[in-house]
């Protein structure tokens, strides 16, 4: 019980791992998508990070978006520079599990991304995922610019409305201004196209979000 609690308390940055200098290889391209898995992108394109659980599953729902130029899986939120998938399912590096989609922001919007973010897992449930326990699989959002937060902000306002409704409880998202994306390990990118039959705990509640949210407008 001790190391259960232990995963699912935010470390102090004080005692969290040291981490290192060099980054890890990933492969040139996306697997499922053709274009370039790290920078530089596309002038004027943007970029937003999501955590919602286990990326594998994640990955995959955003990668499948109109609009999304590419996407990447790794660490983010937390204190460790440059941690290892052991490191980060530890708990001591507190990072999350999470999401890099680089969008066309003239062919999707951010409120679509956050609409597929909002439908595709239960955030009312903390530092845990379903069956997935620990800080790694809490909900975050990362954002790039003042729109994305603003954005960010009034969806979760409106699908708490729509999750109270329904009886759900508080949502638990963190909504935070990015910091650095560490890429995750190689084999972790696009990993249930290389693996279809790979583990996906994704699950949504079953409530919409709401379309055409104001803040998505008013990002167009």
């Amino acid at each position: 019980m001790f190391h259960l609690r232990n995963k699912t308390t935010m470390v102090d940055p004080d005692h969290a791992l040291r981490g290192r200098q060099q980054t890890v290889p990933v492969a040139a391209r996306h697997a499922v998508l053709g274009t370039p898995l790290q920078p530089p992108f596309p002038e004027g394109f943007e970029q937003a990070i999501f955590g919602m659980g286990c990326f594998w599953g994640a990955e995959r729902v955003f990668w499948q978006a109109p609009g999304v130029y590419a996407t990447a899986v790794g660490y983010a939120g937390g204190f460790t520079p440059n941690p290892t998938y052991e490191e980060v399912c530890g708990g001591r590096t507190g990072h999350a599990e999470v999401v890099l989609a680089v969008f066309d922001p003239q062919a999707t919007t951010c409120g679509d991304l956050l609409r597929l973010f909002w439908e595709n897992h239960d955030p009312t449930q903390g530092m845990r995922r379903g069956n997935d326990t620990g800080t790694q699989y809490r909900s975050i959002i990362l954002y790039s610019n003042n729109a994305q937060e603003a954005a960010a902000e009034s969806s979760r306002a409106a699908y708490g409305e729509r999750l109270r409704a329904a009886g759900h409880g508080e949502i638990t998202t963190e909504i935070e201004a990015a910091g650095p994306f560490y890429y995750a390990e190689d084999y972790h990118h696009q990993y249930l196209h290389k693996n279809p039959m790979g583990y996906c705990g994704l699950g949504g509640t079953g409530v919409s979000c709401p379309v055409g949210l104001a803040s998505a407008a008013g990002a167009q």
